[in-house]
């Protein structure tokens, strides 16, 4: 099943993807796209449906974050070879795990904020990976039997906040506007094996990126097991789980996002993505200006 949300911001309502990529309703059969609806025994009885029944959404709507319950919005750092390679970073040996502010969480279609302090503003394509039933201290074997589905994520990020602002990723990828998840939430039934699944991304229709899950230094069921070790893993949360090479800060000269750039992203299966990146209304404080320069590359 494809789960997805739509309308305006604030007001979306739940909807499914029938075989034919119609927009169907489900208002009147769930309340919303939450854990009790994408866990499993929400699952079984959304397939119990008969989707041909389901009123079909005219129009084309604006398509919201696909669930809700995200209580952790986790992410796995330099989880390509040829990325960690293009970042001049050393190949991990265990999984980097950073964090991404639920308040960064926007829809698949909505602006992208550029903030007024930001100099290297990055895109990243990535696999994300929605947590069913909670995982404590899972296996590698068990550890997709707790996820409930899988979806496209934009882990915008700004470069010089991560590398030269003290070190402290959480801040350089947590901004407002800087977590595109979506179009669909895509159950795991529909993908048997996340290792298998092509990325790219593109800006102003140039190919930045393209890659493959296969590449992955740690797979889906690894970091899920890993994670699971160091934290309950809840339904609802989401792991974006790493970037494949192409990204800004590896361009000869780098190239980062500035008003006006548009971005096309997309992982196969599980929908595509467009982001035009916009001019922040906010300034920074003057009496904030030695603790947040605001000076423009």
């Amino acid at each position: 099943m494809k789960l997805v949300r739509y309308g305006p911001s604030g007001r979306e309502q739940p909807g499914l993807i029938d075989a034919q990529g119609r927009l169907r309703s489900l208002r009147g059969v769930v309340n919303d796209i939450g854990p009790e609806v994408y866990g499993a025994k929400g699952q079984r009885a959304l397939r119990k449906l008969d989707v041909e029944t389901l009123p079909r959404v005219a129009g084309q709507p604006r398509l919201g974050v696909p669930f809700v319950g995200i209580g952790k919005f986790i992410a796995i750092g330099l989880n390509y070879r040829d990325h960690a390679a293009e970042a001049k970073q050393a190949i991990p040996t265990e999984p980097i795990v950073f964090n991404k502010w639920t308040t960064c969480i926007t829809g698949p279609f909505d602006a992208i904020e550029h903030p007024p302090h930001s100099t290297r503003m990055d895109w990243e394509v990535e696999l994300g990976v929605v947590i069913g039933r909670e995982a404590r201290y899972v296996g590698v074997a068990e550890a997709l039997g707790f996820v409930a589905g899988y979806c496209t994520v934009h882990d915008v990020s700004e470069r010089q906040f991560q590398f030269e602002r003290g070190s402290q990723w959480d801040k350089s990828k947590g901004l407002d506007s800087f977590g595109p998840v979506g179009p669909w939430l895509v159950t795991a039934d529909e993908v048997p094996e996340p290792q298998a699944l092509a990325l790219h991304l593109d800006v102003n229709g140039e190919r930045m990126q393209s890659g493959h899950t296969r590449d992955m230094i740690f797979s889906v069921a690894q970091i899920v097991s890993y994670l699971s070790h160091f934290m309950t893993l809840r339904p609802g949360d989401l792991i974006a789980t790493g970037t494949p090479p192409g990204v800004g800060m590896g361009k000869q000269p780098p190239r980062y996002l500035r008003p006006g750039d548009v971005v096309a992203l997309e992982v196969q299966g599980l929908g595509a993505q467009r982001q035009v990146v916009v001019a922040s209304k906010h300034k920074v404080a003057a009496d904030a200006e030695k603790l947040v320069p605001s000076t423009r590359a």
